[in-house]
């Protein structure tokens, strides 16, 4: 399955910057072909995303069923006119999609580094893992965290989600992440701050709460 679907990706074409602005316009006047070739254009970065996290590939097939799921989301929430890459835009829900799917799946229980993580594969979770010097445990505890980060980050102005997702996610560099949203790169500092001291204040609040459990 995962060898069609890369054949599916080999067939998709690069909207230009036009071809896409059309394309929006026509999807926000109802035209579902036109959001259907949207969502077709951007599989590539759900692909691209759920190859990040080095998994077999049964379970990379299921990150992108996940993470079309967050494309599609996002999709629904994106405005166009606001000047802001789609990109940009969609990629903290695709991965925020794809580590809460993880932490659901995989994130509970006590297990051992040579235990398999799909029955019968062969492949344990040592050989899984992003780092092999974490436990499966402290990689649970990374994905709960990650995902609580993500929806800390849904949960801000639209703007500082923007620069957030672009610096920490995108690894973009401010100047491209101004001339994107139109803005000076100072002002992206100015977002990344703000952003940043709003993300602590949600997560030291739940912090808090953990430790009264």
């Amino acid at each position: 399955m995962l060898s069609k679907y890369l054949e599916e990706l080999g067939k998709i074409k690069l909207l230009s910057r036009e071809e896409e602005i059309s394309l929006w316009e026509k999807s926000g006047n109802g035209d579902t072909d036109a959001h259907n070739l949207l969502i077709r254009s951007y599989q590539p970065l759900v692909f691209k995303t759920a190859l990040s996290f080095k998994l077999p590939s049964e379970q990379v097939l299921e990150l992108i069923q996940e993470g079309t799921v967050g494309l599609l989301e996002a999709a629904e929430r994106f405005d166009y006119t606001k000047g802001v890459a789609f990109s940009i835009f969609a990629l903290h829900r695709i991965k925020g999609r794809m580590i809460d799917y993880l932490n659901s799946e995989y994130g509970g229980g006590t297990l051992s580094l040579d235990s398999e993580a799909i029955a019968g594969s062969g492949i344990s979770w040592s050989d899984m893992l992003i780092s092999q010097e974490t436990s499966p445990a402290e990689q649970a505890e990374r994905n709960f965290l990650s995902g609580r980060v993500l929806a800390a980050i849904e949960r801000l102005p639209d703007k500082e989600q923007l620069v957030l997702s672009a610096i920490y996610l995108e690894d973009k560099r401010p100047i491209d992440i101004a001339a994107a949203i139109n803005v000076t790169t100072g002002h992206v500092y100015r977002l990344q701050k703000k952003g940043v001291r709003r993300v602590r204040g949600m997560l030291s609040r739940l912090m808090a709460d953990l430790k009264k459990i």
